[in-house]
């Protein structure tokens, strides 16, 4: 059998950090070895706790012969720097989205890997879990008719029960608040559902906890048709909030009202309505990172939705800070 793949955890400034250094711990095909951070008591706290080495020096590691890939989540403001670097010393690059704070810094990652021929995943978990594929097969089914009308909406009250850090609230290191970061899930949610591109976002932000970025936001996006997309964030907001509402010509599906089921009503149903089975989840990102290694091929589903997320999110912001609706595809940088 080969060897597991060699990782190290490049940044300890996201929340999931430690959950992308547990999982590269718990798959049978990866090992941590190292740790490094550019705040260095997090980052030797970090490797303390995982059980690995602490490097100082981020090139003096990337130059290890020895490590084969890592996982980057440092700050937003970051990611081109490092991954490029990651990626020009021919490491695999598992990351945390968004991928960059740009369209066009987005778009010269994607192509460095490219060039590079190494394996890049950002990490968009949504994208695999079951209620995600339930949904999808509703769509396809065609007992939703044309989609009309989508709400989508992920909350936790990350500042309001104080475990969320306040670094997240830097503008400069976060590019951005609520919907940056929390509302990345809901936006490429809505974009897959859709099933196009969109055509232009108007948001509005606010904030309740006195952070410089927003803790509460609201989208909405224009897509090819007439058809609405509502995508939505908090992190001033009671814990456990997550739902999906599609509404079309023939039916409607909703998800997390109440609870964890998935409800169809319409057409042939009426004004009844039918809880529909969810499947269980499909191999997460970072497996598919894995899977992508050992096979050489490119994710390439998993980075459609990364750029286009970029865009949405650059976009988002433009539109709050300006008080207009801004095309999606003209949006390039962060505002």
């Amino acid at each position: 059998m080969p060897q597991p793949l060699t990782v190290a955890a490049i940044g300890f400034w996201h929340v999931h950090a430690g959950d992308y250094a547990k999982a590269a711990q718990q798959h049978p095909d990866t090992r941590l070895v190292a740790v490094w951070d550019d705040d260095e008591e997090r980052g030797r706290a970090a490797a303390e706790a995982f059980g690995v080495e602490f490097v100082p020096d981020l090139d003096e590691l990337l130059a290890r012969d020895t490590l084969d890939a890592v996982t980057i989540t440092t700050s937003t403001d970051q990611h081109h720097d490092v991954i490029l670097r990651s990626i020009a010393a021919g490491k695999h690059v598992f990351t945390e989205k968004v991928l960059a704070p740009t369209a066009d810094e987005a778009e010269d990652i994607v192509a460095a890997a490219a060039s590079a021929g190494v394996a890049l995943v950002v990490s968009l978990p949504r994208l695999y879990d079951g209620y995600t594929q339930a949904f999808q097969q509703f769509i396809d089914s065609g007992a939703l008719g044309t989609l009309t009308y989508s709400r989508v909406r992920l909350a936790h009250d990350g500042w309001v029960a104080g475990w969320l850090p306040d670094r997240f609230g830097n503008p400069e290191e976060a590019i951005g608040g609520a919907l940056t970061d929390l509302g990345c899930h809901p936006a490429y949610l809505t974009r897959l559902f859709h099933r196009a591109e969109p055509l232009a976002v108007s948001a509005v932000y606010g904030s309740v906890t006195g952070h410089p970025v927003e803790d509460n936001a609201v989208v909405t996006a224009e897509f090819p048709g007439g058809a609405l997309g509502v995508f939505e964030a908090s992190v001033a907001s009671a814990p456990g909030q997550f739902t999906i509402e599609l509404r079309g010509t023939e039916g409607v599906a909703v998800y997390g009202f109440g609870g964890p089921t998935l409800l169809v009503g319409g057409g042939e149903h009426g004004d009844e309505w039918r809880e529909l089975p969810i499947p269980d989840a499909l191999d997460g990102a970072f497996a598919e990172w894995v899977d992508r290694i050992h096979s050489g091929t490119t994710a390439d589903a998993n980075l459609d939705h990364a750029l286009a997320l970029t865009r949405m999110v650059v976009a988002a912001n433009a539109s709050a800070a300006s008080g207009v609706a801004v095309p999606v595809a003209a949006a390039r940088a962060v505002v």
